[in-house]
């Protein structure tokens, strides 16, 4: 970022060219899948089955569907819409081929077996019949195509490595080998099983995932993401920090619903870039800034990212378990960027900069407060004792009814209930359907993914591959659980360079949580732990759209973005460490449950909040360089050492790092009264 002052008028974009966003969307494209946009018959088709899907999974909330049907009918809709959706390459795009048709009626013929079969089916599992293999074996190249088609290369590639692991473990050396499965056995481990394609992840996608993002949809055609960039606007304008707290407040209001770091980052970043420009923000900056605000979409309550349902699901505990244990690490991560913010504006000389308001915070809050009931309801609703499911199904629902209190808002228009027009056509055309349709397509991603990374899963689970791992990772450490935590975390971050976080979660969770556990590390915060580090790969290169997508519109540098978007979110990503370091450094995620909240020490809670939120403090203010003033070598150094003792746990490094941190804010305000007088 230049130092020097405001940039010239004209060097101030009046608003985001339309080249700048198709560029953006491009990163997003990469993230979710380059999608065909059909129109006529075809249109209508395509929009019909993602209605019919939507309906099936709010009907399945609600009532009662065997898990041996949801999860199978669930896959079945991914393929035959990822097929038909996304084009076997970019050439293709915008018309579906004949090769398209048979992938997806194949999809649902090798669904349609499985189902057919019955309990006899599954009973068959370790001795397949010839067309299970043959079907099972076509179901596992028709998931790989619908990954790749989805969201790149990548993924597929590294889960053909698991699956030529099963196959030939054999040759292997020690200590990665195992005795080795034919096709036969691995193939009805995958297809005939509730172990593999079928497993925990695809549970979690079709009973969760897929909610989540029918609630985020009608939130979004509900107008609410409008209302929550406009209550930021208008909160937080005209002010020296006024941009800056501006995407920070916004990003966590849109992030929330969204639970998508690249959506934030765009839908943020195409109205905000022009803002922070105009107060001073060079191009890298801002665009690291809007990043960083997206990222805390995929760890902010009350939606999170799709591996945090995973995590309630690995470790069998209730959603909202989780979302206490995201709480004070949420809290934790804005207050860093509200701090690197309020550095940004003394360090920069920032001026007042007076935003014109889209109207007062009183008067939207008056008109759209509907807009927050939406965003709480589910929380209401799992402390009122309903399981995450129904809650997610009765906020949908109550979305649904609060939108008619405005008719800007309103899923289904007015004239419907007044007579006026067809009734069908109205109701073909409402915001109701497309996103009952947005909430069907924006799960084929991530439940492709699922559908993969069951594979990879139900491979460890065949292998012991799990085991094997943990113990190789605790013999190079030594021991060490300090070693093993930053091995685990190298790990995650690794494989999250080349795997979207929903992937890297998985695969981590289920070949390093076991090395943490077995060094007496509670479930709950090593799976925490690989958790915040798997989010990583929203920033890390090759694979940070996030940073490429703010990069984009603001015309910045992918690389140099990527580096300021760094900047802002690494004081609060040495947190988990806390988690796993040391028993108080659970108080952070409250204990993981609310039964062990009960009966917690409050004042260790917030005693181990307060020393993470002085490290972060002192990170903050050490990677800026700045304080209250600019930090000379010394203090700097000081603030640094200051951050890493506070973040790690003990009596010896926080005496450390208070010391360090109180001695600078000494140092600082001497040499403060020196420059004033």
């Amino acid at each position: 970022m230049s130092e020097s002052s405001t940039p010239p008028a004209a060097a101030i974009p009046a608003a985001v060219s339309e080249e700048a966003l198709k560029k953006a969307e491009a990163y997003i494209e990469e993230e979710e899948g380059a999608a065909n946009r059909m129109t006529g018959r075809i249109a209508g088709f395509l929009t019909l089955v993602a209605v019919i899907m939507s309906l099936f999974h709010l009907y399945a909330a609600y009532a009662i569907v065997p898990t041996q049907t949801l999860r199978p009918v669930h896959v079945g809709f991914v393929l035959f819409l990822s097929f038909l959706i996304f084009p076997v390459s970019r050439r293709f795009r915008h018309r579906i081929m004949w090769w398209d048709w048979l992938a997806a009626l194949l999809s649902i013929a090798v669904i349609v077996y499985a189902l057919m079969g019955g309990d006899d089916f599954s009973d068959r599992n370790t001795m397949p019949d010839p067309l299970d293999i043959v079907c099972g074996a076509l179901l596992m190249l028709l998931v790989l195509e619908a990954m790749r088609r989805t969201a790149g290369w990548i993924m597929p590639v590294v889960t053909v490595c698991f699956i030529l692991y099963a196959l030939f473990g054999a040759y292997l050396p020690q200590p990665w080998t195992h005795k080795g499965y034919a096709l036969g056995r691995l193939v009805g481990q995958m297809y005939m099983t509730l172990e593999g394609i079928f497993g925990v992840a695809v549970d979690v996608s079709s009973s969760l995932i897929i909610l989540f993002t029918i609630f985020g949809a009608f939130l979004q055609y509900s107008n609410a993401g409008k209302f929550y960039i406009d209550f930021s606007f208008s909160a937080m304008g005209g002010k020296p920090t006024g941009a800056g707290r501006t995407v920070v407040l916004a990003s966590f209001l849109l992030g929330g619903p969204s639970g998508s770091g690249v959506a934030t980052t765009v839908t943020l970043g195409s109205v905000a870039w022009p803002m922070l420009a105009k107060v001073g923000y060079e191009r890298n900056a801002a665009g690291g800034l809007l990043a960083a605000g997206g990222l805390g979409a995929i760890i902010s309550p009350p939606v999170l990212g799709a591996a945090a349902f995973l995590i309630a699901e690995f470790l069998k505990i209730s959603y909202l378990d989780v979302l206490l244990m995201a709480a004070i690490p949420t809290i934790l991560f804005y207050l860093a960027l509200f701090l690197m913010v309020e550095i940004d504006a003394r360090k920069y000389g920032m001026g007042n900069t007076v935003f014109e308001k889209v109207d007062s915070v009183w008067n939207l809050t008056r008109r759209y407060w509907f807009h927050f009931v939406s965003l709480i309801s589910i929380v209401v609703f799992m402390m009122m004792g309903y399981s995450p499911v129904l809650s997610v199904f009765w906020a949908t629902i109550v979305t649904f009814l609060v939108s008619f209190l405005d008719p800007e808002c309103s899923l289904l228009p007015y004239s419907l209930f007044r007579g006026r027009g067809s009734v069908l056509g109205q109701i073909v055309n409402s915001k109701l359907v497309k996103a009952l349709e947005a909430g069907s397509v924006g799960v084929l991603n991530v439940a492709a993914t699922c559908a993969g990374a069951g594979i990879i899963v139900g491979v460890v689970t065949l292998t012991g591959l799990g085991l094997k791992f943990s113990s190789i990772v605790i013999d190079y450490a030594g021991g060490s659980l300090l070693l093993t935590a930053v091995y685990t975390a190298l790990v995650v971050w690794i494989v999250g360079l080349a795997v979207p976080v929903t992937a890297s979660y998985i695969i981590c969770a289920v070949i390093t949580a076991p090395a943490l556990i077995k060094l007496g590390v509670p479930d709950f915060a090593a799976h925490m732990f690989i958790f915040y580090y798997a989010v990583l790969s929203e920033v890390s290169p090759p694979t940070a759209l996030s940073p490429f997508a703010a990069s984009a519109i603001t015309g910045g540098d992918p690389y140099k973005t990527t580096m300021q978007c760094w900047k802002y979110t690494v004081p609060a990503f040495l947190l988990p460490f806390m988690f796993v370091l040391d028993p108080s450094g659970q108080g952070l995620l409250l204990m993981g449950s609310t039964k062990a909240l009960a009966a917690a020490n409050w004042w260790s809670i917030a005693q181990v909040t307060l020393t993470a939120a002085a490290g972060i403090t002192a990170l903050a203010a050490g990677f800026q360089g700045w304080m209250f003033l600019r930090t000379t070598a010394v203090e700097r150094t000081m603030l640094l050492v200051s951050g890493f003792a506070l973040v790690y746990p003990g009596t010896l490094s926080d005496l450390l790092g208070f010391g360090l941190l109180v001695a600078t804010v000494a140092m600082q305000q001497l040499r403060m009264r020196r420059v004033l007088a």
